[in-house]
């Protein structure tokens, strides 16, 4: 059979979402340092299945192909078959997200990559699958190395460049239906923030394109338990898959919050309370620290729609599904981040309460020397770079929220650290972009650590508001280098574009800057410093200056002595008059960064 023809055959359905079971009668192992070692001294293929322990998918995988005994018959004669929770491995799940869950990749006993291949996989096309590669180890198709990027001259998009962003932004949108995509159907938070600023503005499509996908989104929220399902599947909002997610959680419950904050409906405020509701009953552990994920199936390998359907004491009867009780850095810096976000925008301070708490947890359990953070107890694989800054934003979040500068002291360390752990190796001249990993994954040829794109776009809008927040010129160096990664057009182009856009509108404009000038004692300047937090916007430099304390971190604006506490909005190193009424200064604000930037 010609080559080409066999993969034909060979290619597996379209990837869903999935979880493990676990398969009986394989002989699995983890991914380990002497893997490829041991691959090559046996002669025998690497089988890696890499899952998700909340993904359906995954356990029919389990469930039907890894139970099917001539499956078990060719891993056992010719492989060496290792299972890894992608969770547990964000270097992994970064070089193969493109796969999905379950993601199934074949390696020569060397480590090269042989096949490359997403989701479930029956029984008889896995058998044959992997009986063809025990005739021709040879790399198919799907393991064809990319070629070489030219990366950009530097981080500025050029005005065409940005254009053609905005415009795959607005062809990409489903104006009937309403998020990006036609297939699958979600709130991706980049491109909902991106239109939310852009909404500020004036533009009524970003206006119309934000609020139509904040009201159908909320069709994924489950009615009973809180907490937002994944995604909905086949171009509708009414066919939800049904895992709980902590990247899903966090980042809707920051962006409802920012809506509200915005918009003030209160749906969007009840839709990021139900979430922390959620997190609090399902996935905040004894510590105070929060768990990774709700599986999507009561019981591994059934499709769960009519268990959803049910009411709360219905469900327990059943049984609940499975909860991932791994606690990563990375997850808790996401709902960390969010929590204080809540918090901010509600004035209500049990939010920050809850924040707090987690985040003093992860920074006793899983901080390393240096400002950095391990994924895990043990820490297997990393340090990674998501960890990091992940808890970096956190930080950053709560020095907003409180005014404590210990807080910023800990996002300046963690900022520190990503700058100077995550380099492209060999590449510091001219670098673009940062790697997901310091170090590659054991064994594998040629597997050097990669920039990943959302990870970059995230890190220079951290480092970037950093740079603003410390007047420290290295941050903002390393915002420029995350950002020119971005703007290499092989990444830029990529859909969805949202975030790519906003990350340039950031580094190209000053934050929206408020500075209350008083005693923290002071019941008026607290009032002040309140109202200037519930501002609208994710991209914000919010500053309480107690004389007491010294100078501000980065003093670049001068501001007057007054009898008593005062409000400023700044840009460019110039403030507005000074404002004592907290329900003028959102006002204040808008007005100010309207003439600063004309």
């Amino acid at each position: 059979m010609e080559r080409a023809l066999r993969w034909r055959l060979l290619l597996p359905l379209l990837t869903l979402v999935a979880g493990p079971a676990r398969a009986e009668g394989i002989a699995w192992r983890a991914w380990s340092d002497g893997l490829f070692a041991d691959a090559q001294r046996e002669k025998r293929l690497v089988l890696l299945d890499l899952e998700a322990v909340w993904c359906h998918w995954c356990h029919v995988m389990d469930e039907t192909t890894y139970r099917d005994p001539r499956v078990i018959e060719l891993l056992a004669r010719g492989y060496i078959a290792v299972k890894v929770d992608q969770d547990a491995r964000p270097d992994l799940s970064n070089r193969y997200e493109d796969y999905g869950w379950p993601a199934t990749i074949i390696f020569s006993p060397a480590g090269e990559e042989l096949a490359k291949l997403s989701g479930f996989i029956p029984p008889p096309r896995m058998a044959s699958f992997l009986e063809a590669f025990l005739e021709d180890p040879r790399p198919g198709p799907s393991a064809v190395s990319r070629p070489p990027m030219r990366l950009a001259d530097g981080p500025a998009l050029s005005p065409e460049r940005i254009e053609e962003l905005k415009k795959t932004h607005v062809d990409h949108y489903d104006p009937e239906l309403g998020s990006w995509g036609r297939v699958h159907k979600f709130l991706h938070g980049d491109s909902v923030e991106y239109c939310m600023e852009l909404s500020g503005a004036g533009d009524d499509t970003a206006l119309r394109m934000a609020r139509q996908t904040l009201d159908a989104n909320l069709e994924l929220m489950d009615p009973v338990w809180g907490g937002v399902y994944q995604y909905s599947h086949g171009g509708t909002w009414d066919n939800p898959h049904f895992e709980k997610i902590m990247s899903f959680q966090a980042a809707n419950l920051r962006i409802y919050a920012l809506a509200y904050a915005r918009f003030r409906d209160p749906r969007y405020l009840e839709t990021a309370r139900s979430i922390e509701r959620y997190l609090l009953a399902f996935l905040r552990s004894p510590d105070g620290a929060f768990y990774t994920s709700q599986d999507a199936d009561s019981k591994p390998g059934e499709h769960s729609a009519e268990y959803f359907e049910l009411p709360d004491a219905e469900r327990r009867k059943r049984g609940i599904p499975r909860v991932d009780r791994h606690v990563y850095a990375r997850e808790n810096g996401w709902v960390i981040e969010a929590l204080a976000l809540l918090g901010d925008v509600t004035g209500e301070r049990e939010h920050i309460d809850v924040a707090l708490r987690a985040a003093e947890w992860i920074s006793k359990e899983r901080s390393i020397p240096g400002g950095g953070f391990r994924h895990d107890r043990e820490g297997a694989g990393g340090p990674y770079l998501g960890d990091t800054l992940a808890m970096g934003r956190a930080f950053l979040g709560l020095y907003v929220s409180t005014a404590d500068r210990a807080w910023l002291a800990r996002t300046e360390a963690a900022a520190t650290f990503l700058v100077y752990t995550f380099e492209p190796p060999g590449r510091e001249e001219a670098a673009a972009g940062f790697v997901t990993a310091k170090a590659p994954p054991a064994g594998v040829a040629g597997f050097q650590p990669e920039p990943q794109r959302d990870e970059n776009i995230q890190l220079a809008r951290f480092l970037n508001l950093l740079h603003h927040y410390t007047g420290k010129a290295e941050f903002r160096r390393a915002a420029e280098q995350a950002m020119r990664y971005l703007a290499t057009p092989e990444i830029a182009v990529r859909r969805p574009t949202g975030g790519i856009l906003l990350a340039s509108l950031e580094l190209g404009n000053d934050p929206s800057h408020v500075t209350v000038v008083g005693s923290k004692a002071d019941p008026l300047a607290r009032r002040l410093f309140d109202a200037a937090r519930r501002y609208p916007s994710g991209y914000r430099r919010i500053e309480w200056w107690d004389r007491s304390e010294g100078a501000l971190p980065n003093p670049d604006v001068e501001y007057p002595a007054l009898p008593g506490a005062a409000a400023f909005a700044c840009a460019n190193q110039r403030c507005s008059r000074p404002v004592s009424d907290p329900a003028r200064l959102t006002e204040l604000i808008e007005k100010f960064r309207k003439v600063s930037s004309n």
